[in-house]
């Protein structure tokens, strides 16, 4: 992870991936941020799961994931060549290529589907879901990471999520008593196929 965070903070900066004030809060608000969720939520993210990181960015949470959780076999799924070229030579460089992968598309592109589907600071709920619950095996977690407005999301999602076949959201906190502020995420079980994603 010292080594992730080294890229993160020279050429993640350089390359438009961090901002540059972000450098100093590096740790608390991103890398840990998204560690705490995959040292503690064991029943939605089970040992060996497949993962789907959707707009992966700078690799979080999906790096971070596969870095604290060795079990994990992740995608990092980003549309931008720019950071996707970024993804593919941090993964050659942290030595992560044996069961991490870089998918440069747009997750409504894709016809993959994992055990687990994550996102970080992407989009609005209802527009997530729809991304996300496709790409989720029955059976399977979406785990957003989100920010306060969570629960507001969560009650504007709720059709898109009914019809997708999944569960009602939960809004759970992750890291408390590790973290100054908790990772607020919002869990959803995808129970069934719902109605099935028109194409286009």
């Amino acid at each position: 992870m010292l080594q992730f965070a080294d890229i993160l903070a020279t050429r993640g900066v350089e390359r438009g991936l961090i901002g540059p004030r972000e450098v100093e809060r590096l740790w608390p608000r991103h890398l840990a941020n998204c560690a705490v969720v995959a040292e503690e939520a064991h029943a939605e993210l089970p040992l060996g799961s497949t993962v789907g990181d959707v707009g992966s960015g700078a690799g979080l949470p999906g790096l971070v994931w596969a870095l604290v959780r060795p079990d994990l076999t992740v995608t990092l799924i980003e549309p931008l060549l720019r950071r996707a070229t970024f993804l593919t030579e941090v993964v050659q460089e942290l030595a992560l290529g044996d069961r991490v992968t870089v998918v440069r598309s747009r997750a409504e592109d894709l016809d993959t589907q994992f055990q687990v589907v994550t996102a970080r600071a992407v989009a609005r709920l209802s527009q997530l879901a729809a991304w996300t619950l496709p790409l989720t095996q029955v059976g399977g977690w979406v785990i957003a990471l989100k920010g306060a407005g969570a629960a507001d999301e969560v009650t504007e999602a709720s059709d898109v999520i009914a019809r997708l076949g999944g569960q009602p959201a939960r809004v759970v906190e992750f890291g408390a008593g590790v973290l100054a502020s908790p990772t607020r995420t919002v869990l959803v079980h995808r129970a069934s196929m719902g109605q099935v994603r028109r194409s286009g």
